[in-house]
């Protein structure tokens, strides 16, 4: 099965490419709110973008010195990457801007990106709330003859967004951009920068861009987009779930930094299968295979579930069904999503009839192996994960699941609903 083209590949390769010397182009584009909302806001700041409507968009990139000031505000939706990037992007321009996003993005913190950006010269104000800072951003940008200063940066726990805003923001630097990581993140951005050669270098968790020296240095591009795996495991863990099943997704994204969901499948005793089929300027892909298996409950913790952030509600869907006990743990980041992840999944489980207790950092989960869930009515509260976790556990309960405000899902899987029908599930949209 297919699945939406990787939004954090898409959405860098769409900022990359407007930086470019350009044309660039990107096949297999996936048209979720978020990838409308970059096109958008890049069309605000003059790149002209060509659509054929059929997966294939154009970006007629303008170099590092093109950019145009935007008329008005820049909405970044509800996608906190491109907020992010975009704020990385603005900061060395020499003309203001703003970035306002949905009511939800508005209230997310942001403080882990503006806090080194304003470290290497960046004029940026946020609305303050107590030790927090959010939504709408000004950023003032830098006067005209100067430039960003060099910046070196220790990441206290595994962050792209924050990684990729200041690399974005090095491209206009005087200096090198050095981020230290602990845990490495999604490196996407650092991929597709090397593949284009500007000068970036990794020395063990020692990451370091140098600028280019020319404003037209980063070449225009074609890149065939892998398929989304955060979006393909929604799918290969309702093969894991249901007896019987089997599910192939084709051409998924096979990044390492994004491959630990595939590794927690496995630890959970799944049967599943890998076959790498070739790679895009540096993002792997293939075809991943999943089918009804017998699960065991494990612990997720660590450098495994950071790594697998994202991918930690579906996850949770994962040990609703296998035998014993799952512990889940170090990912209290998700509380501080909008709305709180790690709530929002208990709630779930427990309306499906799964014992789950919350915790701080976490929670554990009672499987139920046997026998069909507890139908329920639930509701998404706008999150398109917590959505897609509830369609999941509703493949498996004992009548009609009813999922509230699930329109959200097309923030990241437009065809999510389609797929599991093609896939022989029994779904209906209601307006």
């Amino acid at each position: 099965m297919p699945v939406p083209s990787d939004r954090s590949i898409t959405l860098r390769a769409l900022v990359i490419g407007a930086l470019s010397n350009g044309p660039c182009e990107l096949r297999g584009f996936g048209y979720g709110t978020d990838t409308r909302t970059m096109l958008n806001a890049l069309s605000a700041l003059g790149v002209r973008t060509e659509d054929d409507g059929r997966g294939t968009v154009r970006v007629r990139g303008v170099g590092l010195q093109g950019l145009r000031p935007p008329e008005v505000d820049i909405d970044c939706g509800h996608s906190g990457t491109a907020l992010r990037l975009l704020a990385g992007v603005l900061a060395a321009q020499p003309f203001r801007s703003r970035l306002v996003g949905a009511e939800r993005l508005e209230r997310r913190d942001l403080r882990a990106v503006l806090e080194p950006l304003r470290r290497r010269g960046a004029r940026i104000e946020g609305r303050r709330d107590d030790s927090r800072e959010h939504a709408p951003l000004d950023v003032f940008g830098v006067e005209p003859g100067t430039r960003l200063g060099p910046v070196e940066h220790v990441l206290d726990r595994a962050n792209d967004h924050t990684k990729g805003a200041l690399l974005l923001s090095g491209l206009f630097a005087s200096g090198p951009t050095t981020v230290h990581e602990q845990v490495v993140a999604r490196d996407h951005t650092e991929r597709l920068l090397a593949a284009l050669a500007v000068p970036i270098e990794t020395v063990g968790p020692i990451l370091r861009l140098h600028p280019p020296r020319s404003p037209l240095a980063i070449r225009g591009f074609t890149m065939d987009l892998p398929g989304d795996l955060t979006a393909a495991s929604f799918l290969l863990i309702a093969a894991q779930l249901v007896r019987g099943s089997r599910v192939s997704t084709r051409r998924t994204g096979l990044n390492p930094t994004r491959a630990a969901v595939l590794e927690l499948i496995r630890l959970f005793g799944g049967r599943m299968g890998i076959s790498p089929r070739g790679d895009s300027l540096g993002e792997p892909f293939g075809e991943i295979s999943s089918e009804g298996s017998v699960l065991r409950g494990t612990t997720v913790a660590g450098e495994l579930a950071e790594r697998a952030l994202d991918e930690i509600p579906i996850v949770c869907v994962l040990a609703a069904r296998a035998r014993g006990r799952t512990e889940v743990a170090d990912v209290g980041e998700l509380r501080e999503d909008e709305p709180d992840r790690l709530r929002a999944i208990t709630e779930v489980l427990r309306a499906f009839g799964v014992p789950a207790e919350e915790r701080a950092d976490g929670l554990v989960i009672e499987g139920r192996s046997e026998g069909s869930l507890t139908a329920a009515r639930v509701e998404s509260r706008g999150d398109h994960r917590i959505a897609m976790a509830a369609a999941v556990l509703g493949l498996i309960g004992d009548g009609e699941t009813i999922i509230e405000d699930a329109e959200c899902i097309s923030v990241s899987f437009p065809r999510f609903v389609g797929t599991l029908r093609a896939l022989g599930a029994d779904l209906e949209v209601v307006a």
